[in-house]
């Protein structure tokens, strides 16, 4: 694996505990916290684009980074899948429920474009009030 080749890269100790703090904080705190730093700073986090696709079969192989997470399924826990939805989403009571409640008729979207790690996060949260999800 390449990454067993990589080199750590040498951090200072205050960036040792901003790491430490990060580690600790809840999705969407995280989300808010690097959207303020991208203001104050003027920078972004996102990866940059290249105008051209990797090499034919090695594009193909690429792994997915950015995930569109789907509430599809409630199950019977359905107040634990509510108060799921407003925890990621930020949205009320009302609003919440009713996504929920539309997503017995049809699939809805809860998160956008939400990276690998923070899609897979959003699966168990779902998975464990017994809802089912789906990643695309």
């Amino acid at each position: 694996m390449a990454e067993e080749n990589k080199e750590k890269t040498a951090v200072p100790e205050e960036g040792k505990k901003l790491i430490e703090i990060i580690k600790g904080m809840k999705i969407m705190d995280l989300n808010s916290t690097i959207k303020a730093i991208e203001e104050e700073f003027g920078v972004s986090a996102q990866a940059p684009i290249s105008a051209a696709p990797a090499a034919g079969a090695a594009s193909a192989a690429e792994e997915k980074s950015a995930f569109n997470v789907t509430l599809t399924e409630v199950g019977a826990k359905k107040i634990e899948v509510i108060k799921a939805v407003r925890d990621i989403t930020g949205k009320g009571l009302k609003e919440a429920k009713d996504m929920v409640d539309a997503a017995a008729s049809a699939p809805q979207m809860i998160k956008e474009n939400a990276k690998k790690e923070e899609a897979e996060e959003l699966k168990k949260k779902f998975e464990a009030a017994g809802a089912k999800v789906e990643l695309k």
